[in-house]
């Protein structure tokens, strides 16, 4: 009987499972970048709604009670409102819960908000620690570590356009003192905030301390005048910026862009931010003042190349960062009476 020789069964060489491998990493690396794209305007769609949202609350609440939202509420037993171991009040975030679809929350503390001018109760802050998706945007990192300075409070990302001036207590070059700002001042004047002399004028915010403004008062148009800037969380827990409840420049509020230390969107350098307390970290874009009191922010996100900023007209535009020092400045300044360049 003759035996039939078995056919060799094929098999990958070497050669060819390597050749393979290169393919599917090839195909990886190609892909990756795609994925991340797409991950990216997912999440810039979604700061873009937030912040949609939380210029219709604004004007929510201009409706109801005839004005925008102060910045922050400020007891005049607080001696400087630029650190957060002072009782601040209640800052804006806290103001439009109830047009947020937050009423519930709200009215844990409605007693103790409508309090605080008076006699500076502080128990609204029981409601810090609470962590709300409208104030978060996904594309930044931390949110889940909050920051633990004087108490518990939660991550957030936007910060109300207090104007282009900063929280100096008597302050001078154009800044809103704290004296002035308690009286109602909204309104200070500038000059030569571009490092070079300027004729000066008014240059008032749009939520300054103690005062909401109705939107007649945004004389430069409220298509043309920032009311939520984006803001990027602290690197840790020390760090306030990117709180959504703390009354504090940086933590929930934006002031002083424009400036030569906070000139354009996600400017960073070795103590440019003036927040105290804060890390110094411009390795990550995070570059602050921390010995400073909290006076002034540019501001920062990590979509690529700029930041979602919410207009008074209740839109949302991207902001390059390659937007001109003047132009940013001007765009802060609800009263300027100025024209600028469409670089942004």
């Amino acid at each position: 009987m003759r035996l039939v020789p078995r056919t060799a069964r094929s098999a990958f060489t070497l050669i060819e499972l390597l050749v393979v491998i290169a393919i599917i990493a090839i195909l990886i690396g190609l892909l990756l970048p795609a994925v991340q794209k797409v991950r990216e305007a997912a999440a810039r769609m979604s700061c873009s709604n937030n912040q949609k949202q939380i210029g219709i609350a604004c004007h929510a609440h201009h409706d109801n009670l005839g004005t925008l939202p102060p910045s922050v509420l400020m007891h005049r037993n607080v001696t400087n409102p630029a650190y957060y171991n002072q009782n601040f009040g209640p800052n804006w975030a806290v103001l439009i819960l109830p047009y947020l679809e937050q009423g519930n929350l709200y009215n844990t503390v409605s007693a103790s908000v409508q309090n605080y001018p008076v006699n500076g109760d502080s128990g609204w802050r029981s409601l810090s620690a609470t962590t709300l998706k409208a104030y978060r945007c996904p594309s930044d990192t931390g949110g889940d570590t909050p920051t633990t300075r004087v108490g518990t409070w939660a991550r957030g990302n936007y910060g109300a356009n207090a104007g282009p001036g900063m929280f100096w207590l008597g302050g001078n070059d154009g800044a809103i003192s704290y004296s002035n700002s308690i009286m109602g001042d909204a309104s200070p004047t500038f000059s030569g905030v571009w490092g070079y002399n300027a004729t000066p004028f008014p240059g008032g915010g749009v939520m300054p301390v103690n005062q909401g403004i109705t939107l007649l008062a945004i004389t430069d148009g409220t298509s043309n005048t920032v009311l939520v800037d984006e803001l990027r969380i602290g690197p840790s827990q020390n760090d306030i910026r990117g709180t959504w409840a703390m009354g504090q420049v940086g933590a929930s509020i934006s002031a002083g862009s424009g400036r030569n230390d906070t000139p354009t969107p996600n400017f960073s350098c070795s103590g440019c931010d003036d927040i105290f307390g804060s890390d110094d970290r411009p390795d990550i874009g995070m570059g602050s003042c921390s010995g400073c009191g909290s006076w002034q922010v540019t501001a920062k996100s990590r979509h690529t190349g700029g930041v979602m900023t919410a207009f008074s007209d209740g839109s949302v535009r991207f902001i390059r960062n390659s937007v001109g020092q003047r132009t940013w400045f001007l765009l802060h300044s609800r009263n300027d009476g100025n024209t600028f360049n469409n670089d942004f």
